[in-house]
């Protein structure tokens, strides 16, 4: 099996869309990753980002019913697949054990 690569700005997008559970879209993902990092982020990236992460399997993508304070557009909501949760499973793991390692005085 190939392990899962994921680049940190994926990483924390697909964490987002886990965390959101299934009121995950666009904007909201935007909000929340500027909220828990302090980072500013594109919506275009984030849009970029999650079709990258659908491309590889590890998100599914449904559309929301038009809003007449959107304008009558549609928003995509997103979910993790089973394939997206084992690939941050995987990671996690992958990081902890990692940590787990550092000498104490390897950090000062």
């Amino acid at each position: 099996m190939n392990r899962p690569y994921l680049g940190e700005f994926e990483e924390l997008v697909l964490l987002t869309v886990a965390m959101l559970n299934e009121q995950a879209y666009g904007v909201v993902i935007l909000e929340e990753i500027e909220r828990q990092t302090g980072r500013t982020v594109s919506l275009s990236a984030i849009h970029a980002t999650l079709q990258r992460l659908e491309e590889k399997g590890y998100l599914n993508s449904t559309m929301g019913g038009a809003t007449a304070e959107r304008g009558g557009r549609r928003k995509r909501f997103f979910t993790v697949t089973l394939g997206g949760t084992r690939a941050l499973q995987e990671i996690h793991t992958t990081r902890n054990r990692i940590w787990s390692l550092i000498p104490k005085t390897g950090l000062a």
